[in-house]
C-alpha cells in the first residue's frame, strides 16, 4: 500500500508538470504569433531622437525647421512600432532649399521598411528617401508630404495607406507576426540587429525566460509531493 501511494503521488506530480508545461508553452506560442498591423507610422524628431507623433499627419502643423518621419512596418502598437532608420538632420536635408517669406521648410524622412514587412508580392524601395518640403506657413504634415512624395493613398477613414505609391494595395491590415516574417528570415534577422529588444522585454525569437523558470518551479513542487508521499509511507 505504501509503495502504491508513492507511485500514485508521482503520477499526480508528473501530470501537474505536463499540464503546466502545456499552459506555459501555449502562452509562449501565442506570444510568438501576436497580432499586429501593417501600416505607415508617423514620427517627430527632436534632440536627435525619434518620438511617436501625438497627432496624425493631417492635423499636425510643424514649424519651420521641423524634422518628421514615416516608417512602413508591422507593429502591434505605438510602443512596438519601428522608427525611421538612419540619421536625420534638418540642415543637411534642407541645405539646398533656402528660406522664403510666407513659407516654412519641413525635413521629411520616408523609410519604406524591409521585405519582411512588405505585403505579399511587393518589394519596398531599396533606400529610404529624404526631402525638404517648402510649403505655406500654415500647412499640415500631410500637405508637406504630398508636395514631395506623390502619389499618396488614403482610405475612407483618412488613414495614410501609401507614400510614393508604396504599397500598391492594403491599408493597416491585421497580420500575425508569423505572416509578417514567413519565408523572409534573413531580412527579419537584419531588422532584429537594427532594433534590440527594449529593456525588460524578451526578443521575439522565442519564449521568455518565464517558460524554463516556471517549469523548474513546477518540477520542484512535483518532487516535493513525491518526497512527502514517501515520508507518509515510511511513517
Amino acid at each position: 500500500m505504501r509503495a502504491a501511494a508513492v507511485r500514485a503521488a508521482a503520477v499526480r506530480a508528473a501530470a501537474v508538470l505536463v499540464a503546466a508545461f502545456v499552459v506555459v508553452a501555449g502562452a509562449g506560442g501565442a506570444r510568438a504569433h501576436a497580432t499586429g498591423y501593417r501600416y505607415w507610422s508617423f514620427w517627430e524628431r527632436a534632440g536627435g531622437h525619434w518620438t511617436y507623433a501625438t497627432q496624425g499627419p493631417s492635423t499636425a502643423r510643424p514649424d519651420d525647421g521641423a524634422v518628421q518621419g514615416f516608417r512602413f512596418a508591422v507593429s502591434a502598437d505605438s510602443a512596438d512600432a519601428s522608427r525611421p532608420r538612419g540619421t536625420a538632420d534638418f540642415a543637411a536635408i534642407c541645405a539646398g532649399t533656402p528660406a522664403k517669406s510666407g513659407t516654412k521648410r519641413v525635413a521629411l524622412v520616408i523609410d519604406f521598411g524591409t521585405p519582411a514587412d512588405a505585403p505579399s508580392g511587393e518589394t519596398p524601395p531599396a533606400h529610404r528617401r529624404t526631402a525638404c518640403a517648402r510649403v505655406a506657413s500654415g500647412a499640415t504634415t500631410a500637405e508637406a508630404l504630398a508636395s514631395v512624395a506623390k502619389p499618396l493613398r488614403y482610405d475612407t477613414n483618412a488613414l495614410l495607406c501609401a507614400i510614393s505609391g508604396y504599397p500598391r494595395n492594403g491599408c493597416g491590415e491585421q497580420v500575425s507576426s508569423a505572416d509578417g516574417a514567413s519565408g523572409k528570415q534573413g531580412a527579419a534577422a537584419k531588422e532584429a540587429q537594427e532594433a534590440q529588444p527594449k529593456k525588460g522585454q524578451d526578443s521575439d525569437g522565442g519564449p521568455s525566460l518565464g517558460l524554463p523558470i516556471g517549469i523548474g518551479v513546477v518540477a520542484l513542487l512535483a518532487g516535493g509531493a513525491v518526497w512527502q508521499a514517501r515520508r507518509r509511507g515510511n511513517a
